[in-house]
């Protein structure tokens, strides 16, 4: 055990696992906080849906040569995210349809661009990477970390500004829409940070992975807590330890990160399944 510690101690001193440590807590507790919104408002696979529309995003921008590929993914995940959110609600198509025909579609096209043009010799290496998450986020460099860090704050801010109208457009649409609050604009608001954080999040737990950090800390924390503001505080506190938990471990035991991280996410909601069926929940 002593060895282990002292082996953690060695790998904390480089730059790179501070980097990616910094990256990780920062998209756990915007994940969270997105995450308790989208399952009281049904849609908690759209993360799963955006992460794909991004996978072909990137695709289409590693085809065509861009060193920066945030040029064409950000813009394309918002868009999506945008009519997602849109058709779910005021079109006959429901939300769980419009999410499974984007993401299909999506996935497919950006596997067969890949494979049509290919931009190394071992596309399948890539793709698994980009589903499942890769090495990527030990090796950002101090300007990815800053603008990691700038979204987040944007993100964290965005929230906390906004929360008391963010709670009423989730709980009550149409209640809110009828005291005076611009639903269309919260709801817009909530598209746009959706997208920036799928996006973070893509080279930290890959694209197929995404909806775990998301849905996992808030069904965690709605096993045992009832409140909007006391669900939110919780899942945000066991995304960011299940990351920094999982980022560890991957690093310990040379393990891949994203799937590290939702192990462990799954094995603090089973233990929160538990504590809530033996408590009934607590209301406050």
């Amino acid at each position: 055990m002593t060895d282990a510690f002292l082996k953690l101690g060695q790998y904390l001193a480089f730059p790179f696992v501070q980097y990616a440590l910094i990256v990780g807590v920062l998209i756990a507790l915007c994940s969270s906080l997105l995450g308790v919104t989208l399952v009281l408002k049904r849609f908690s696979f759209i993360g799963d849906g955006l992460s794909h529309v991004a996978f072909g995003a990137m695709s289409v921008a590693a085809v065509v040569g861009l060193t920066n590929e945030m040029f064409i993914v950000m813009p394309v995940t918002i868009v999506c995210a945008v009519l997602l959110l849109r058709t779910g609600q005021h079109a006959k198509m429901k939300g769980d349809a419009s999410v499974a025909l984007i993401s299909v579609f999506a996935l497919a096209f950006g596997y067969l661009l890949m494979n049509l043009f290919p931009t190394s010799s071992n596309v399948s290496a890539d793709v698994c990477g980009t589903l499942f998450g890769s090495t990527s986020v030990l090796t950002l460099t101090a300007a990815e970390v800053w603008v990691s860090v700038g979204l987040s704050v944007v993100t964290v801010t965005v929230f906390a500004v906004f929360y008391n109208r963010i709670f009423a457009v989730t709980f009550d649409e149409n209640f809110a829409k009828a005291t005076g609050i611009r639903t269309e604009l919260y709801n817009l608001i909530i598209a746009v940070v959706i997208a920036v954080v799928i996006v973070l999040a893509m080279n930290l737990v890959g694209s197929l992975l995404i909806s775990a950090l998301i849905i996992f800390p808030a069904l965690s924390a709605m096993r045992v807590f009832k409140s909007f503001l006391s669900v939110t505080i919780c899942s945000a506190i066991l995304s960011v330890g299940t990351a920094l938990l999982g980022l560890l471990a991957s690093i310990m035991f040379g393990t891949p990160v994203g799937p590290t991280i939702v192990v462990a996410q799954a094995a603090l909601f089973l233990i929160f399944w538990i504590v809530g069926l033996v408590h009934g929940g607590v209301k406050q």
